[in-house]
């Protein structure tokens, strides 16, 4: 298994937007066969600020993942809603 977080700081104007899309792409992220499990959270102190938490049975469920028409749409539309690139990292669980 491979976790993956994103953690994305938007603009005050688009925090709405930006809870909508990844509320989306959570969506169809959770019909990919290699998907076991993705959440959003938005900050309850900061609403500008989400996180995903995505867990993958392997490597290439997560390269596939990045392939999708709906990963390239939300990347073409993060520019405008971010205000910073987003922070994508792999993580390994301890325990």
């Amino acid at each position: 298994m491979l976790t993956m977080m994103a953690r994305l700081s938007v603009r005050p104007d688009k925090a709405a937007e930006m809870a909508a899309l990844l509320t989306a792409l959570a969506a169809e992220s959770r019909k990919e066969a290699g998907c076991i499990r993705y959440t959003v959270y938005q900050h309850a102190l900061k609403p500008t600020e989400f996180t995903t938490l995505e867990e993958w049975r392997d490597q290439a469920a997560v390269d596939f993942h990045m392939q999708t028409p709906y990963i390239a749409a939300a990347f073409a539309k993060a520019p405008e809603l971010v205000t910073a690139a987003p922070d994508i990292s792999p993580w390994t669980p301890l325990g």
